[in-house]
Order: structure tokens, then C-alpha cells, then sequence
């Protein structure tokens, strides 16, 4: 049973925007960072954006910073991540992860015990 399930990946044209949503069902989402990451063809999986419990403090991969936005809604127990400027690049399967406070880094997908099955994103030019 997924624990993770990320929603409204899509065909964008260069310059759009989209918003993933991550879905929480474990009873635990209170005690975990949350993080997106990126895998595009024949490329290793990157950090995208994190997002602390506590705080909450947020973090960015400099190619997103200004563009992408994380944010979480405790009270639904969902992340989101709002893409805007989309660019070409940016085409790849975006996954949601957790992580337990106080654990790891957020940049580390070591880190992350959770994961979703991921939503593809494609940006045409």
C-alpha cells in the first residue's frame, strides 16, 4: 500500500507552471522533513527542495531556487511544489520523499526512508 502518492505531473510547454502534491497516509507525517527529487533519463536522481518540520525552513537546488516553491499543509498532510518558468530540463519523474527529523541531510536521498511511485513531468520547447 503506497504511502507516498504524488499528483499533477503533466505536459507543460517551456515557460508554464505546475503544482506536484505529495499525499501522506502514514500516521507519522509530523515527524518528518519532506523533500522532492528528480530523475531524468540515464541520470541519477537530485535534490530538488526540502522542507522541515520544524520551522519550517526550506531548501533549494540552485537551478530551482527562484523558480520552485515547497511548501506542506500539516493539516492534509500533503507537500506541495509549485513549478514555475519551466524549462526543458526540467523534464524527469518527480518523486516526494520523507525524512525523520533530526536525521540525515536534506540534499541526500540516502537520507529519505519513504518514497513515492513518482509523476512525470515534460516540459516541451
Amino acid at each position: 500500500q503506497a504511502q507516498l502518492v504524488e499528483s499533477g505531473g503533466g505536459l507543460v510547454q517551456a515557460g508554464g507552471s505546475l503544482r506536484l502534491s505529495c499525499a501522506d497516509s502514514r500516521r507519522t507525517f509530523g515527524s518528518y522533513n519532506m523533500g522532492w527529487f528528480r530523475q531524468a533519463p540515464g541520470k541519477e536522481r537530485e535534490f530538488v527542495a526540502a522542507i522541515t518540520w520544524i520551522g519550517p525552513h526550506t531548501y533549494y537546488a540552485d537551478s530551482m531556487k527562484g523558480r520552485f516553491t515547497i511548501s506542506r499543509d500539516n493539516a492534509k498532510n500533503t507537500v506541495y511544489l509549485q513549478m514555475n518558468s519551466l524549462k526543458p530540463e526540467d523534464t524527469a519523474v518527480y518523486y516526494c520523499a520523507a525524512r525523520p527529523i533530526y536525521s540525515g541531510n536534506y540534499y541526500d536521498r540516502s537520507s529519505y526512508d519513504y518514497w513515492g511511485q513518482g509523476t512525470q513531468v515534460t516540459v516541451s520547447s
